[in-house]
């Protein structure tokens, strides 16, 4: 089967109830029922289609969007949305900026957590050879 007809068997027809999407109204033209934006961006969520707008273009993410197949769509437009708003915050670092921040957090957490463990582990060692005592004395 070709990659054409892998896309055009899951493609689903958007649904339109008479509202534009955020991208029509955005981009001020007519909503159409086959909107490859109006599942992803609903007209109440506009900043969402502004931040892809304003980082990757329209037409960039519409080519995107166009070479999945539906079901890929929604986590490419969610992905897309997410970094989009990562390079708005941080124009420098993007994502990048943010996987960092958590890695080194990531890495001061392991660190506690070993320190914490080699704390736990000499009072366990302590204690053990008190208990094999009190248990070879009953005996």
């Amino acid at each position: 089967m070709s990659s054409s007809n892998s896309h055009s068997q899951s493609q689903k027809p958007s649904i339109n109830y008479g509202s534009p999407c955020a991208a029509c109204k955005f981009l001020r033209r007519k909503c159409l029922p086959d909107c490859i934006f109006a599942p992803h961006f609903p007209a109440d969520q506009p900043k969402k289609f502004e931040a892809i707008h304003t980082i990757y273009g329209a037409s960039n993410v519409s080519k995107l969007l166009n070479q999945l197949s539906y079901d890929e769509r929604d986590k490419a437009a969610k992905s897309l949305i997410y970094e989009a708003e990562a390079w708005q915050r941080d124009p420098v670092h993007g994502c990048v900026g943010f996987i960092s921040i958590l890695q080194k957090r990531l890495n001061e957490l392991q660190i506690e957590l070993a320190i914490a463990r080699r704390e736990l582990s000499t009072y366990i060692v302590s204690e053990a050879p008190q208990d094999a005592n009190a248990f070879r004395r009953s005996n």
